[in-house]
This record gives structure tokens, C-alpha cells and sequence, in this order.
């Protein structure tokens, strides 16, 4: 009886203490949910706050009250006939697109080689892809600036594209966790119909990848989007037809060309440019999150 007591006692506390711990961890991320939300909804109210003066022209400043006096669609009109918005989206879905393919094969690829294939000083080059992915990419930025100079190729999206691809195959290590969970007797069933390597890799391999090509197609497509030091510095400032959707935002309202009328026109220029990643990140969700699973379980 008494033994049933304290059993019965030592589960309570147990389940008071788990309770509270999950109440405090609930707290905990709706407090880190309404930080991480307060400032989108912030611009997404900016970009369709509509306010005119006395001659009917649209006011865009910064103002000290969060939610607009009146709503419309003004900022969006403004941004796509009187700045060059549309241009810089296209620049930016032709240098995703771009690195996107390119370096979604080059990070498999190499994923695939360092999980399948056993070769003289494969470890090593693993720990130095390690050691190299712990240093920001823009700490390369002076040196790779200065041989894209020598060889001319500053100013244009080509280069750019080169930069966002070029190095991406030092970042496979996720997509390599994935192809060791892949069964070896595969490939070695494939190698004795007479298969080689790149045959084992395009036509097995990648049809059982699925979710890792998504995930990592989706990090490549998203990284034009989002880089603004790349991109400012390999295109610069004068030439504005050649800027992408960051650099041409950026200079809107900080470049030379200030226009303190124009931040809510910026606004609507960020929202634009989220609601096409929102909306893929929102239908490959599924396999986005079993890619980063998959290759993380391993």
C-alpha cells in the first residue's frame, strides 16, 4: 500500500514536471513566433499602405504607427511603372535558374562520389570540405572579384552565376548522407549488368533521389534571391538593367539615387519577391522536409 503511495506520488511529479516543461517550451515559441513575425507583417503593411498630400501624390516615408490609415495597391503600380522591378526580377530568375541547375548537379554529384566511391585520400578531401564550409563565402569576396576582373567577366549576370555554382559542391554533405542510406548491393547489381558510374548515378541513383534534388534545387534557387554582397559588388552600381532584385531594392532607397518617398514602394518590392519562394517552399514542402531528414538521420 504504501509502496503504491509513493509510486503513485513519484508519477504525479513526473507528470507535472513534463507538463510544466511543455508549457514553458509552448511560451517559449510563441514568444520567438511573434518576434520572427512582427517585422514581416510589418512590411507586408507598409507595402499596401496608401497615403497622398495635397497633390494627390503617393507619400512613402517612414512612419511612426504600425498599422496604415488606408490600404491599396498604389506601392505595387508605383514599383512595376516607375522603377526597373520587373528587370531585376527577370535578372535574378535567370541567374537562380541558372546556378540552380548547375549546382544541384555538382553538389549530388559530388555527394554521390564521397558516399559511394572509395579512392585514395577521400578522407581527406572530406575534412577540408569541412574545415572550408566553416568560413562565410564572402570572405573570398575581394579575391574572386579580382580574377573575375582579370578575365573580364565583372558586370555581367555570367558572372554571377559562376559564383553562386562554383563552389557549391563543398556542400555535400547533407545530399551525402542521403545516398548512404541507398542499399550498395544496388550499385553492384547495376555494376554486374554492365553499368558504369555515370549510368549507376543518372539513371538509378537520381530517380531514387527525389527529395534530396528538391532540397538542394531549392536552397540554389533561393540563394540568388536572397544574396546582396555577390551581387552588389560583381555587378555594381552603374549599370542598373544588369542588378538583381536585392541590389536594385537596395539602391532604390540607400544608393546614390535616394528617394525617401520610396520605402513603401520598397515594401512592395519585398513582398513581390516572397511570394514566389513562399508558394515553392509551400508545395515542396513535403519532400524539403524529408530531404533534410533523410540526409540528416545518417
Amino acid at each position: 500500500m504504501i509502496n503504491n503511495q509513493i509510486k503513485n506520488k513519484k508519477n504525479y511529479n513526473y507528470w507535472m514536471k513534463n507538463k510544466i516543461t511543455n508549457l514553458f517550451v509552448y511560451v517559449l515559441l510563441t514568444l520567438l513566433s511573434i518576434i520572427w513575425l512582427y517585422p514581416i507583417l510589418w512590411i507586408v503593411l507598409q507595402a499596401f499602405r496608401v497615403e497622398y498630400n495635397d497633390n494627390n501624390e503617393l507619400i512613402g516615408i517612414v512612419v511612426s504607427y504600425y498599422f496604415p490609415k488606408s490600404i491599396g495597391f498604389g506601392n505595387f503600380k508605383n514599383l512595376f511603372v516607375n522603377t526597373q522591378f520587373l528587370r531585376w526580377f527577370l535578372n535574378t530568375l535567370i541567374v537562380a535558374v541558372s546556378s540552380c541547375v548547375l549546382s544541384t548537379f555538382l553538389t549530388l554529384s559530388v555527394a554521390y562520389v564521397m558516399s559511394k566511391l572509395r579512392f585514395k585520400f577521400r578522407k581527406t578531401f572530406m575534412n577540408i570540405a569541412l574545415i572550408l564550409g566553416l568560413f562565410p563565402g564572402f570572405m573570398s569576396m575581394i579575391a574572386v572579384y579580382y580574377i573575375l576582373k582579370a578575365m573580364g567577366l565583372t558586370q555581367s549576370l555570367f558572372a554571377l552565376i559562376l559564383c553562386y555554382s562554383a563552389g557549391a559542391g563543398l556542400g555535400f554533405y547533407v545530399a551525402k548522407g542521403f545516398f548512404d542510406i541507398i542499399p550498395n548491393a544496388l550499385i553492384e547489381s547495376a555494376k554486374l549488368d554492365g553499368c558504369n558510374q555515370s549510368q549507376i548515378f543518372l539513371k538509378i541513383i537520381l530517380p531514387l533521389s527525389k527529395p534530396i534534388i528538391i532540397y538542394t534545387a531549392l536552397l540554389a534557387f533561393t540563394g540568388p534571391f536572397m544574396d546582396f554582397i555577390f551581387a552588389r559588388v560583381i555587378l555594381g552600381e552603374t549599370n542598373t538593367e544588369l542588378h538583381t532584385v536585392a541590389v536594385g531594392l537596395y539602391y532604390m532607397i540607400y544608393g546614390n539615387r535616394v528617394d525617401s518617398n520610396m520605402f513603401t514602394t520598397f515594401s512592395a518590392g519585398c513582398v513581390c519577391v516572397a511570394i514566389p519562394i513562399v508558394i515553392l517552399f509551400l508545395l515542396l514542402q513535403k519532400y524539403y522536409v524529408e530531404g533534410v531528414t533523410s540526409g540528416a538521420i545518417k
